[in-house]
């Protein structure tokens, strides 16, 4: 990451379509070489916001810098960034080579120049020899590795990837992960990334701003995000975790504070054998085998359930014990409850009303 002030500041920023507010006071920085991921369920505010970044909008109150600069009523054409969509938005009647200069040839750049500029882009992104291929020619990962040499070939100071693996199956959504953050990690500009799968963001974001109903969460990085989430909307939507209130929150630790617990570091032991900060008991309801872990649902003695998460490691691991009826107890350290001090606000909030 580059020191300096922030390429991209959203500064109070609220955006009305007529009595629908979808971004609803966002202040945020991101700063210059780092890859930020905005991260949300559909219509909480994500897209619109990467939109006035790339001014296909405009705010209606606050301000959007770039490079330092208010460039709330910039026109698109005008602002040093560019965009990598979901479909690709590439030319079927042109070659790959012609899609990747077109925007260089908007720009003006010498015809001699577009040439070198455009095989540079497509070494990056390991496409070197598909110059001539027709897109139609090309599998959707290659397609989608043309849309980004063509984003890329204009140099831009930011670029801004709006869902643009949502088209791929897993595994080759997964080998892309890996080649953005190479590509990003080898240019060295500013990422901007929307979507709203958790795993993508965790896997490669520098940091992450969780968005729900037109707000930000939470800012931080994926460790900061996933191992301390500041409210339930957080910990229920990145990931999987446990959300323990009222009266189970009392009976389990003494208190009726909120709290959230991963389902991976809860531990379930056979009946007696319970050691560690937390413990509870109850019965193992059901069990989900999932490949290299397994999922437990345990209804806990005196009412609440919690899902557990366990690697299968072989004959040792609860998968060969905890069929569903089984008695267990289950264990976990004390800095695996976070509070969530959201939810004890509401608590406070209904019990003085």
């Amino acid at each position: 990451m580059r020191e300096g002030r922030g390429d991209v500041v959203f500064d109070g920023v609220t955006k009305s379509f007529g009595e629908v507010v979808a971004v609803d006071e966002v202040s945020l920085e991101v700063a210059a070489g780092e890859f930020f991921t905005f991260l949300g369920p559909s219509g909480s505010g994500k897209t619109t916001c990467l939109r006035m970044i790339a001014g296909f909008e405009q705010p209606t109150s606050g301000r959007v810098l770039l490079h330092s600069q208010d460039v709330s009523r910039v026109p698109p054409y005008d602002r040093d960034v560019n965009t990598v969509f979901q479909d690709y938005a590439l030319f079927p009647h042109m070659t790959v080579g012609e899609n990747i200069e077109f925007g260089l040839k908007v720009r003006h750049v010498a015809k001699k120049d577009r040439g070198p500029r455009a095989e540079e882009a497509l070494a990056l992104v390991h496409l070197h020899g598909y110059r001539d291929r027709r897109v139609t020619q090309l599998s959707g990962g290659q397609r989608q590795r043309v849309a980004l040499a063509r984003a890329l070939v204009n140099r831009p100071r930011v670029l801004l990837l709006d869902e643009p693996l949502g088209a791929l199956d897993l595994k080759l959504r997964q080998d892309m992960q890996i080649e953005l953050k190479r590509i990003q990690d080898e240019v060295g500009i500013t990422f901007i990334y929307v979507t709203h799968d958790q795993d993508e963001a965790l896997a490669m974001s520098d940091r992450i701003a969780v968005f729900n109903l037109g707000r930000v969460e939470q800012i931080g990085t994926p460790g900061d995000i996933y191992q301390h989430p500041h409210s339930a909307f957080v910990a229920g939507f990145v990931g999987t975790s446990n959300v323990v209130t009222g009266d189970i929150a009392t009976r389990l630790r003494g208190s009726p504070e909120p709290f959230t617990i991963r389902p991976e570091r809860i531990t379930l032991v056979q009946i007696g054998e319970a050691n560690g900060d937390g413990r509870a008991s109850g019965i193992v309801r059901e069990t989900l085998y999932l490949g290299e872990r397994t999922r437990f649902t345990v209804d806990l003695d005196g009412g609440g359930q919690l899902t557990v998460v366990e690697q299968n490691r072989g004959s040792g691991s609860a998968t060969s014990w905890a069929a569903p009826g089984t008695p267990v107890q289950l264990r976990w350290d004390s800095d695996a409850a976070q509070p969530l001090p959201d939810l004890l606000t509401d608590q406070l909030t209904k019990g003085s009303t």
